[in-house]
Order: C-alpha cells, then structure tokens, then sequence
C-alpha cells in the first residue's frame, strides 16, 4: 500500500491481506471484466461470441481479460477437441455468486447515468473540464 494509506493497516500481517483485497477488486472492476462477467453468467460462452458481444474490446485485450479472469478462479476455459478446437468460456460458482452484486451496480449505473451526466455538466461549467486539479 501507499503511504497516504497505511493508517488503514492496524496489525501486523494485515497488510498482504489488504493488498489482495485491493488486486481482487481491481481486476473485477476493470474496464472489461464486469462486462465478460455478466455476460458469461447467462451461460457457456465462446471466444467470438464475447468479442461480438463487448463493443469495443480488442482481440488482444479480451484474451488478457480472459486469462486474469480465469487465473482468479472466475471463470473457466474449456477446449473441445475438435478441428478446429472449440473453446467455451464459463463462470464458475464464485462468479456466479458474484454475479447478483454485479447486477446490482450495473442497475445503479443504469439509474443514475442522467443524474451523474447533469451533474458533471454543472461542474465543468463552473470549474471548467479539468476541475481545478493540480
């Protein structure tokens, strides 16, 4: 962790606890995973099917996605030993369980989209598109 954050750690030993906590909420909640995510919920899903089906992923990024995904026990690959090989992608009971969470922030997303645009509309117009940062 960084400094500004380690008040945060009240023991020792804790701090490799946080960290995975942070890495496991970081992957779920990157830019394409929840999108893969809800998508393989609704069942077995193929490698084209997905590319299809998440508007503007690369090839490139959905393999990478794919692959952390799976290497965190989301979800599975399966190879069907075919000519040519038929690979489906599924989630497993971890994903599945996470899945209604999921549905939840999306729904939330969904419902206040408007409200979140309006508002940044009024800060930009008041602060300009930067804000003010430094």
């Amino acid at each position: 962790m960084f400094q500004g954050n380690s008040d945060v750690i009240d023991s020792p030993g804790h701090e490799a606890e946080a960290c995975t906590v942070l890495e496991v909420l970081n992957r779920i909640s990157g830019k394409w995973a929840i999108g893969i995510l809800l998508r393989i919920s609704d069942g077995p899903v193929r490698f084209t099917e997905l590319q299809r089906s998440i508007s503007g992923i690369s090839r490139r990024m959905l393999t990478l996605t794919l692959r952390n995904l799976e290497r965190d026990g989301l979800l599975t690959r399966v190879v069907y030993p075919t000519v040519p090989p038929k690979v489906e992608y599924q989630a497993t009971d971890m994903a599945r369980e996470l899945y209604a969470t999921l549905r939840t922030l999306t729904s939330w997303a969904e419902r206040h989209r408007d409200d979140i645009a309006v508002a940044r509309a009024a800060y930009d117009r008041n602060h300009g598109p930067q804000g003010g940062v430094e």
